[in-house]
């Protein structure tokens, strides 16, 4: 019997599971990431604190990677619509997946969330 992680990569239908499935294994990928069942979805954490979640836009049905706080984040290709908090990255299922691009949204993901604060001057 699968786990609820693999379930939900396993139920979806081709492209886009194969979509999701190289999506997580590109995050899975990075050191110090870990991946949870939580709210009914795939997360993933660094260093223990939640970090991106994968998921499919209901009214575009296009897996995406969710960015906790991107709304810190500056990337023309990151959407907002009417999240808070959280930007996401659409990414079309039926073209080549921009590795590149998501690698370097990772980058900037992770130098925001998690780079030693500045000391203030004295």
């Amino acid at each position: 019997m699968l786990n609820p992680l693999d379930h939900y990569f396993e139920q979806k239908d081709e492209p886009i599971k194969g979509c999701l499935q190289y999506l997580r294994s590109l995050i899975r990928g990075y050191s110090d990431i870990t991946e949870h069942w939580k709210y009914g979805m795939p997360i993933y954490y660094y260093k223990g604190k939640m970090f991106c979640y994968l998921w499919i836009h209901k009214k575009l049905h296009q897996p995406y990677i969710g960015f906790v706080d991107g709304n810190k984040i500056e990337h023309e290709d990151l959407l907002q619509e009417k999240r808070a908090k959280m930007k996401i990255l659409l990414i079309d299922h039926l073209e080549d997946i921009p590795k590149k691009k998501i690698e370097s949204i990772l980058k900037l993901a992770f130098d925001l969330r998690y780079s030693p604060p500045l000391e203030e001057c004295p």
